[in-house]
């Protein structure tokens, strides 16, 4: 029960999650870049990400859906020049707000809701780290594919700095 009221939640209402987040963005002295940019812009930038994690909940959480959104805001972060850090922080700020509103908003009275919403926290956890994994590995190699065809750096010094491996999968 409680997982499909969260999941309505994050679709429903991932303008006002998003603005909860934006709040807490306002607020960090650790994301000069993010702090740059405009309310609206922000809340249009995290919006999806509810969105995404309700498919996940709802769905299971599929390592290749999940990864392969990350990688695409780790590719347009790195040709945007968001800083990878602050990108990484900013997904560690989302799943902060997040559990937090789980644990204001969900009315805890009696022990299944206390079950149901404590089994919910592991999957929620595992959605951003996994995200945080695959936004890395999608900056890294756009990072790498910039600094090869834009930046002339030889493949072989490319190969020395960046020992990921990479999905390198067309852009959509």
């Amino acid at each position: 029960m409680i997982n499909n009221v969260l999941i309505n939640t994050l679709q429903f209402k991932s303008k006002i999650l998003a603005s909860r987040w934006k709040d807490l963005i306002r607020k960090s002295p650790h994301l000069r870049f993010y702090n740059k940019l405009n309310d609206d812009l922000l809340i249009n930038i995290d919006g999806p990400i509810y969105q995404q994690l309700a498919k996940a909940l709802d769905r299971g959480i599929d390592r290749s859906v999940v990864g392969d959104f990350f990688v695409r805001i780790g590719k347009d972060g790195q040709k945007k020049q968001f800083p990878l850090s602050e990108m990484v922080y900013s997904i560690k700020l989302d799943q902060e707000m997040l559990l937090e509103y789980i644990e204001t908003e969900f009315i805890l009275d009696n022990p299944l809701t206390m079950y149901q919403t404590l089994s919910i926290l592991p999957k929620v956890a595992d959605f951003f780290l996994l995200g945080i994994f695959y936004l890395i590995k999608g900056y890294n190699e756009q990072t790498y594919l910039t600094m090869n065809l834009k930046e002339s750096v030889s493949e072989e010094l490319l190969r020395k700095c960046f020992t990921d491996d990479f999905f390198f999968k067309k852009d959509e």
